[in-house]
């Protein structure tokens, strides 16, 4: 009888102690964490207040600044069709977290498709640096909640959960920065051009009208990036009916095939 006593109050505080850990750890993906596990960049996510400030093709939250430039055109003969730049995005943060992110994509870069394709990146960082907020902004971003929880299904595996998987090549934290222009994975992703700069423009397929609910245009777009073998990344972006911002429709080819990084390790971004 002493024996299972001592069994029992043992296990009783075993159970205690875990319990305990789980909560001095985050547990879990709670307050942004990998199982327990903090990104180098998690100090960046903030929820700071400022008012946006839209100026032209300017947004200003606080002392970030983004710009968006030219237009990804369809009005082209496809059987000629020749990949180039046609639009970018410049910004000089990756937003601090959620609040800047909705306040920037409803203010402006939700408003056309190269500002829609640009913020791609920008909700990859955020979720390498805080899971939860990343997720809240992709759920924003996308069409719908498939497509988002598609995207962060993949990316989960893509980014380090833990010391160890620092060390592995199969998780790419530098994900984000290979679809910035300038990225050379021989200089791990750290040469970029600053301020960062989105680059995008149509793909050959045409703009086309959805036939089943829910209705609007899908169009076909690149992220012009070298951080794979191919150049052109493609980002499918979503009009609803009626509406005036764009949603993601899909973009696998941003996290899948990245070119390993090489010649150090990655610096992070702004």
């Amino acid at each position: 009888m002493k024996r299972s006593l001592s069994f029992i109050l043992t296990a009783a505080a075993l159970a205690v102690m875990a319990t305990s850990c789980d909560l001095i750890s985050g547990g879990g993906n709670g307050g942004g964490l990998f199982g327990g596990y903090s990104d180098k960049w998690a100090s960046l996510v903030n929820e700071t207040s400022h008012e946006a400030q839209v100026e032209r093709n300017t947004i200003t939250y606080g002392e970030h600044r983004y710009t968006v430039s030219g237009s990804v055109s369809f009005d082209f003969d496809p059987v000629h069709y020749d990949q180039q730049i046609t639009a970018t995005v410049e910004f000089t943060n990756i937003p601090s977290g959620y609040t800047e992110f909705k306040a920037v994509y409803e203010g402006l870069l939700g408003k056309s498709l190269q500002g829609t394709a640009a913020m791609v990146p920008m909700a990859m960082e955020i979720y390498g640096r805080n899971a939860e907020t990343g997720e809240k902004c992709f759920r924003l971003l996308c069409k719908d909640e498939a497509t988002a929880t598609g995207i962060l299904r993949i990316l989960k595996t893509k980014f380090p959960r833990s010391a160890e998987d620092e060390k592995d090549k199969y998780f790419q934290r530098y994900l984000p920065a290979a679809l910035l222009e300038g990225a050379d994975y021989e200089t791990a992703y750290n040469n970029l051009t600053y301020p960062y700069v989105v680059s995008s423009g149509p793909a050959a397929t045409m703009p086309q009208e959805t036939k089943m609910s829910p209705y609007g245009t899908v169009y076909y777009t690149y992220i012009f990036a070298d951080g794979w073998d191919s150049h052109n990344r493609g980002v499918d972006i979503f009009l609803p009916k009626g509406e005036s911002l764009y949603k993601v429709q899909g973009c696998s080819s941003c996290y899948t095939q990245c070119k390993d990084i090489f010649g150090g390790p990655w610096q992070g971004l702004k």
